[in-house]
């Protein structure tokens, strides 16, 4: 699944920078576990968990997308539409006036590369029975 893998690989970073915001703003504010109050650390934390949420699960519907053989050409829309979502996402949320165009953009592109692959998917797996 190598185009999967590219896509993966391409969001692996913008995990870790999520990752590492919350780690950050945890120390310096002493915060062990949850958020200690801070509306900033609520923020990253969301923003980081709603990453979470949505790429795994998209790889996974890309993952078999392409198991199934689906083309190229979907696979890239949907792995593009996934790295604008997110990266899209979590620059609108991640802002103190947060910017909602951005966010919507960044969710409207997550949920189509959902679409995309899952579409894909019941269309190829439909067909290995018909």
């Amino acid at each position: 699944m190598p185009i999967t893998a590219l896509f993966a690989g391409l969001l692996a970073p913008l995990y870790i920078v999520l990752a590492l915001r919350v780690i950050g703003l945890r120390r310096s504010a002493g915060v062990a576990l949850g958020d200690g109050g801070d509306p900033w650390l609520t923020r990253r934390m969301r923003v980081h968990a709603n990453f979470a949420e949505y790429a795994p699960f998209t790889l996974l519907l890309m993952g078999l997308a392409e198991s199934l053989h689906a083309s190229q050409s979907t696979l890239y829309a949907a792995g593009g539409c996934l790295v604008a979502g997110r990266l899209l996402h979590a620059l609108g949320v991640s802002q103190a006036n947060e910017i909602i165009l951005i966010r919507t953009v960044g969710i409207m592109l997550t949920i189509s590369a959902i679409i995309i692959v899952a579409l894909a998917c019941i269309r190829l797996g439909l067909a290995v029975h018909t």
